[in-house]
């Protein structure tokens, strides 16, 4: 399998180097155990000469024009983590080329596949448009907004939609890793992913914090502050609307918008913080957080807490010893 690199300059070191880790330890594995029939051809292109990384470190680059058609094209992420940073990088000239080549790429037949904000460059090629997409969560409000005609879902870790897969925020770059490796082998991707402790995640919503996503938008930002003040209380739509000095409809409008759900599934996402915030810092009892959350037994409140986390109230609280 070719796989092109795509190293633009100001990558994010660790989304390039894990990348290249991971498919470099499944070659040397590969070889002990095929004979190197398995191999995956790892190139790291560029649209300069010359690439630094964010952190200002050289990386030597193959020519695009140099370079056959690959069988799958990887976007690593730009080290620009801020709407204040990205925005800009997204027109510098040679992001716009990029944009230009990931289209003929996948025009030729080529897979193309991104993580954290290397999403946002294959958004803006239009190659997500009609598509599902995952994307660094707490841009999840930037992209939805730029890109309306993408599917996101920003609690997913790993999204494939045809020949383009997307990945999550930051080490997202090792399950993208992980995924390709599996895609060849998933024999292979069971013993890179030991050596490297290291597992496929399904989902990014247990790192996910709501008070960043409220802070994208003025009316969010508020319901948020009234939603917290009211989390022991059973949820309203009429009354969160009311407070805020807005309408239901526009409320209701405005979360989908920002943050692609409903004003009480944010709701609940805030309790569920909550509630996880009381399990790691509290000795309070099951019954006793349900009910400081709004829920009316702690068996409900348990059963959320193992669907949106993964984990139980044990488990939850031996996280911290």
């Amino acid at each position: 399998m070719q796989i092109f690199v795509l190293a633009l300059d100001g990558v994010f070191d660790t989304g390039l180097t894990v990348m290249l880790d991971a498919l470099g330890i499944a070659n040397r594995f590969a070889a002990q155990q095929t004979g190197g029939a398995l191999s995956f051809e790892v190139t790291i292109v560029g649209m300069r000469k010359k690439v630094r990384t964010g952190h200002g470190l050289a990386v030597p680059v193959k020519a695009v024009s140099s370079t056959p058609r690959p069988d799958w094209v990887v976007v690593p992420a730009l080290n620009t983590s801020t709407p204040e940073r990205l925005v800009p990088a997204l027109a510098r000239r040679d992001v716009v080329e990029a944009r230009h080549q990931l289209r003929t790429w996948h025009a030729q037949g080529a897979h193309i596949a991104a993580s954290c904000i290397g999403t946002f460059l294959l958004a803006e090629a239009g190659l997500l448009d009609g598509g599902q997409a995952t994307t660094t969560w707490w841009l999840g409000p930037l992209f939805r907004q730029r890109y309306p005609k993408v599917l996101l879902d920003e609690s997913r870790m790993l999204v494939p939609s045809g020949r383009i897969v997307t990945a999550g925020a930051a080490m997202g770059h090792l399950d993208l890793a992980l995924w390709l490796v599996q895609k060849a082998s998933p024999e292979l991707a069971a013993v890179v992913s030991r050596y490297l402790l290291a597992d496929l995640r399904s989902s990014q919503a247990p790192y996910i914090v709501p008070h960043h996503l409220a802070q994208a938008d003025p009316t969010i930002e508020r319901f948020e502050r009234w939603a917290r003040d009211h989390l022991k209380e059973g949820f309203s739509l009429e009354n969160a609307a009311s407070a805020l000095a807005t309408s239901p409809r526009t409320l209701q409008r405005r979360c989908l918008a920002v943050l692609g759900k409903s004003p009480l599934a944010y709701f609940q996402d805030l309790r569920v913080e909550r509630a996880r915030s009381l399990v790691h810092g509290s000795d309070l009892d099951l019954e006793a957080i349900a009910a400081e959350v709004g829920y009316v037994d702690g068996s409900t409140l348990g059963t959320l807490l193992r669907e949106r986390l993964g984990r139980g109230v044990r488990e939850l609280r031996g996280d911290l010893r």
